[in-house]
């Protein structure tokens, strides 16, 4: 078997990272170039917070990065750009739930056409170009056939075996808003094109991804968000009750998956895992805004306004399936791995400046 990035080939072709400027993106990128891989970060550069982690990513690494500044929707500068990469890590998108409402059509554009846009690059490119794409736990929808009780801070499931284990990639798939639709559209389209054209292509299934190089909003990143505000002793808005559960997963873990399944796309291909903290690093977001209270010393001023559409009372990943495939284990702890955001975000961040020019933004 050719190892995806081991081959002749791959010593002079990069690995295209498609959104490398975002926050799992310049992480990603920044341990390939850390092993002495060439990679082609392509990016849009349109999220706020991402030229920072382009500069972070030149300044740190002078040799063997190509930045280009292009949009999946651009099917043509898709075409070009990767037809000589080695691989490809596909993770630019429309990430939140609350604008794929306000746009829906926007949002489908990018998830679902910008992701079928890649794929016909690479299948086009006359080479054999992995593909590892970055999808969702919401392809599983809101889990409203589920039972839950309430138990002091959060949400447990009645059913014993997703509450000891997780949900698993046997779980049927129901695509719930806009969001849940285009990216359940790209991730089957993801797998269909394995089937269908030979593609050597596998999906990861995330949850709740945080870590340094993360800038989170009210809409997307929660973690960094609830930190950021905490540290500028702003309010934190919750919408619900706040027991609800999420597997969080630290960035560094999360890259250690990413390539680990690069590695073995070949034997791999056509599978989607589930990619998330799992049973040990499930935690409510009163666990979590209990944490930030202790860290920064301080009482967390909280509102709470109305559930959003299709938001999940509760998702934890059964994670056996990434872990018997690929050896994988999350290492880092979700209290630690907390404390490691806070610190960079004091380190590198102005918090209170932040807001401000994220509220002169909307």
């Amino acid at each position: 078997m050719t190892h995806p990035l081991a081959s002749d080939r791959a010593s002079a072709a990069p690995v295209a990272v498609i959104g490398g400027c975002g926050f799992i993106g310049s992480n990603i990128a920044d341990r390939l170039l850390s092993i002495g891989r060439p990679v082609l970060v392509i990016d849009n550069l349109s999220r706020p917070g991402v030229e920072e982690n382009l500069a972070w990513l030149a300044e740190r690494h002078t040799r063997r990065l190509a930045v280009e500044r292009a949009d999946v929707r651009d099917a043509a500068a898709m075409r070009t750009l990767l037809s000589g990469a080695r691989a490809v890590i596909h993770l630019a998108a429309q990430t939140a739930v609350t604008t794929s409402l306000v746009d829906p059509v926007d949002d489908f554009d990018v998830n679902a056409r910008g992701t079928l846009n890649v794929l016909e690059a690479v299948r086009l490119s006359g080479h054999r170009i992995p593909v590892v794409f970055a999808s969702t736990n919401k392809v599983y929808g809101s889990l409203e056939d589920l039972a839950f009780a309430e138990r002091d801070d959060r949400f447990e499931p009645a059913d014993a075996a997703i509450a000891a284990r997780g949900i698993d990639e046997t779980r049927p798939l129901q695509f719930r808003t806009p969001y849940g639709c285009s990216k359940g559209v790209a991730d089957q389209y993801v797998l269909d094109y394995v089937a269908s054209y030979g593609i050597p292509a596998a999906v990861l299934r995330m949850s709740c991804i945080y870590g340094p190089r993360q800038f989170g909003t009210e809409d997307q990143g929660w973690v960094a968000n609830f930190l950021l505000r905490a540290l500028s002793g702003d309010t934190i808005t919750i919408f619900g009750s706040g027991r609800q559960v999420r597997d969080v997963l630290h960035v560094r873990d999360a890259v250690s998956a990413y390539l680990g399944l690069l590695d073995r796309i070949e034997t791999l291909k056509g599978q989607a895992f589930n990619l998330g903290g799992g049973p040990a690093n499930a935690v409510s977001l009163r666990a979590v805004l209990d944490e930030i209270a202790t860290i920064t010393a301080r009482p967390v001023p909280v509102r709470h306004a109305a559930e959003r559409p299709g938001d999940q009372p509760y998702f934890v990943a059964d994670t056996g399936r990434i872990e018997a495939a690929l050896g994988w284990r999350a290492t880092i702890g979700w209290r630690n791995g907390i404390r490691d955001l806070a610190a960079w975000l004091i380190r590198h961040r102005n918090p209170a400046a932040r807001l401000t020019r994220e509220k002169a933004e909307v």
